[in-house]
């Protein structure tokens, strides 16, 4: 595709489109000059599809040049993307949704710390009254995985989410969180922002915990012992670690009670498992595990066979023992 420069009016224009909400044209009143870079198909739910080069992903919305135009697509209409080619000749990158996670394979592979800046705003902090632990957001309408154990009897539940406002950290709670589903043996839960409005949340997209490999990186972000937005890093120490009947990764990379529920990525920025646990003795190190991402995609899909009811006595929350007073029999004594 060939970009030549393009002078837009100091004015902005609606673009309405029947098949889609509207696409946003931008105007900056000055002379735009693009270069080639790679070319995306953006695939929508009429059917539609668009191309040119993405110019900024936001969680609710992407930015296109055209060549002739730049608009702005809301996330809502997206199915998902495909990057048709690259200067350097590089893979191509498919984005789709899937029920409730999305996936994006053959991400570009970055550093840690690039991969932090582009997927920390999705990792959140769960806390209820008696402790605390990690969490992440798999759906823009604000569904959040994190471990059946963190939340494990309890309704008061509340999620922080970490925004990276530029030059300040805007931390954003949410009260009103409902339990979806929940199981103890698999150790996940599924859980939903409430908001009085419609809100679009981050996202990260869900990898493939069977190409993982011995020795290769991954990182945890999560709230250790509450010390939030830790990064840890380390790499698979084995790909399938059999525990009490499941299966596990296992890795080096530091899990400390707060951790749980939290992601573990690989470096594509996808997630390959959920953090779960870790022995607890004294001189053992480096030895971690996650509940590997196969596992969480089955009970996102099958999550009615694990639907969060309150009435129902094996739903995962304690009762406890009623106090014991002296008591007087019908006749009048005391036992």
């Amino acid at each position: 595709m060939s970009h030549r420069p393009l002078r837009l009016a100091g004015t902005r224009t609606i673009l309405r489109v029947p098949h889609w909400r509207h696409l946003l044209i931008w105007s900056a009143g000055a002379v735009l000059a693009t270069t080639a870079a790679a070319v995306s198909t953006i695939e929508l739910r009429s059917g539609a599809s668009v191309s040119g080069d993405i110019l900024v992903e936001k969680a609710d919305r992407l930015v296109v040049d055209l060549g002739y135009t730049v608009i702005e697509i809301p996330r809502d209409e997206v199915t998902r993307v495909v990057a048709e080619s690259t200067e350097e000749g590089g893979q191509d990158v498919v984005e789709a949704s899937g029920d409730l996670y999305r996936t994006a394979s053959n991400q570009p592979v970055l550093p840690v710390k690039q991969n932090v800046d582009r997927v920390a705003e999705a990792v959140v902090q769960v806390r209820t009254p008696v402790g605390l632990g990690s969490g992440f957001i798999i759906h823009r309408d604000g569904y959040v995985v994190t471990n059946h154990h963190v939340i494990s009897g309890e309704y008061d539940i509340s999620i922080t989410q970490y925004k990276n406002g530029g030059s300040n950290l805007e931390r954003v709670a949410y009260s009103k969180v409902r339990i979806i589903a929940l199981d103890a043996r698999l150790d996940l839960a599924l859980l939903k922002i409430e908001t009085p409005e419609p809100q679009t949340f981050p996202t990260v997209p869900l990898g493939d915990s069977q190409s993982v490999g011995e020795g290769q990186t991954v990182f945890a972000i999560g709230s250790p012992l509450g010390l939030e937005r830790t990064v840890s890093q380390g790499i698979i120490s084995l790909r399938n670690r059999a525990l009490g009947g499941l299966l596990y990764l296992q890795t080096t990379t530091q899990i400390n009670p707060g951790n749980s529920g939290g992601p573990l990525f690989n470096l594509r920025g996808e997630v390959v498992g959920v953090n779960n646990m870790k022995p607890m003795m004294t001189g053992i190190e480096g030895l971690n595990f996650a509940i590997p991402v196969s596992v969480l995609k089955t009970f996102i899909i099958n999550r009615d066979a694990y639907a969060f009811d309150p009435r129902n006595p094996n739903a995962g929350f304690r009762y406890l023992q009623p106090s014991s007073f002296p008591r007087e029999d019908l006749d009048g004594t005391t036992p």
